[in-house]
């Protein structure tokens, strides 16, 4: 019996060990795959110096997937710009030159876990710099007539240099109103809208001068800012043969001023002026105009509407001439009282209108950019292309 029961048991075990032989080999426990970390390549790298403002950041990545790019300045203060589907980082306007940024990078790689890699640079320091003045000046209430004017310190010649630097200014409208800038020298750009500004129209100019690239070695230095109000509607009209000076505010008369205007040869500007300046107090002397010894005066209350010396101002010497006939050097003569009154009243912008003398106003005699129409106007920007806008201006 005991030999037959190992027997048994035997050749039960054989059976299994036969079963065990033939079945396919188990499973192991399921497990998910090991990812790896993400690694990351930033350009400029950790330590770079002289780059240009106007470089983007790229930014590649293996083993994973970019989630942020965050640049900042010395400040910490964070930059704007947008990542294009190349991996660059573009700020939305150029950096500035001679600053160190430090940018970094996020990223997720392939295990599920997050990354941040650092790299801090510093932007070049120009050899050559544009750098510029604006007017009207910060806070400044203006007129209706007032252009926006940014100077530069060197000539932009080229129309891919002027249209580079067109798109680095902004201007913002508390009542958004058609404009245009147009150049008005090699060294000036002007903005004017397409009629007069509104009224109470507040705004802000941005010119994103910092880092940009305008010719071969050549970056702007800083930006500049202003913000400004428009006054009252001042609308002065001056007409030559009615030798009267008609003001009006808002649409209304105010005020109509007995004048004198240029005497034969000396005849004053016709056309659309701005007051340009205010000037209480001066000394005004022919040898300005190349006529040295003709007259050599003191005069109050100047408004100048030319920069080859047109002004609206005070002349004691002429009241009786006021209102009947021309004999000034090409000022606008007033009296005392009068002409008191409308330098208290001017805001610097307002629009002087003077009809019906020979010598026409030209364009850049200071500026009045309301000489040319809103065509010809636009005709001066780089960026501009001619079309079924191109209208004349109703101003």
């Amino acid at each position: 019996m005991r030999t037959g029961g190992t027997l048994l048991l035997s050749a039960c075990t054989a059976v299994l060990l036969l079963t065990a032989a033939c079945a396919p080999d188990a499973p192991p426990p399921q497990q998910q795959r090991r990812g790896v970390p993400a690694r990351l390549l930033i350009t400029p790298g950790d330590g770079t110096r002289k780059v240009a403002p106007d470089t983007g950041i790229n930014v590649k990545v293996t083993d994973g997937q970019v989630t942020g790019v965050i640049v900042t300045d010395p400040g910490g203060r964070q930059i704007s710009g947008t990542t294009g589907t190349d991996g660059t980082w573009r700020p939305q306007w150029p950096l500035k030159p001679s600053t160190a940024y430090t940018v970094r990078v996020q990223a997720v790689g392939t295990d599920g876990k997050q990354v941040t890699e650092r790299a801090t640079f510093t932007t070049l320091k120009p050899a050559r710099v544009l750098d510029g003045g604006m007017s009207p000046l910060d806070g400044e209430r203006v007129g209706v007539g007032m252009p926006i004017q940014l100077q530069l310190s060197r000539p932009v010649t080229g129309r891919e240099e002027r249209a580079a630097v067109e798109r680095a200014l902004t201007v913002e409208m508390s009542k958004p109103v058609e404009g245009s800038w147009s150049w008005v020298s090699d060294r000036e750009v002007q903005y004017r809208p397409r009629a007069y500004w509104p009224s109470g129209e507040e705004v802000t100019v941005v010119a994103h001068l910092a880092g940009l690239r305008v010719g071969r070695g050549v970056w702007g230095a800083k930006d500049r800012r202003v913000t400004f109000t428009v006054g009252p509607q001042h609308i002065t009209r001056i007409r030559n043969g009615a030798h009267r000076a008609v003001v009006r505010k808002n649409g209304k008369v105010v005020r109509t001023i007995p004048v004198s205007l240029g005497k034969p040869g000396y005849e004053s500007w016709s056309g659309t002026m701005i007051a340009q300046e205010k000037v209480p107090d001066m000394i005004m002397d022919s040898a300005t105009i190349g006529q040295p010894g003709l007259y050599r005066s003191r005069t109050r209350w100047n408004v100048r509407m030319t920069y080859s010396g047109m002004f609206f101002h005070a002349a004691p010497w002429s009241v009786g001439d006021q209102g009947h006939r021309n004999v000034s050097h090409g000022c606008v003569n007033a009296s005392t009282g009068h002409a008191r009154w409308f330098y208290n009243f001017t805001q610097r912008g307002d629009i002087i209108k003077v009809v019906g003398t020979s010598h026409k106003l030209q364009f850049g005699n200071g500026p009045n950019p309301w000489a040319k129409s809103w065509a010809e106007w636009q005709a001066g920007s780089a960026l501009h292309t001619p079309g079924d806008q191109d209208r004349p201006s109703d101003a």
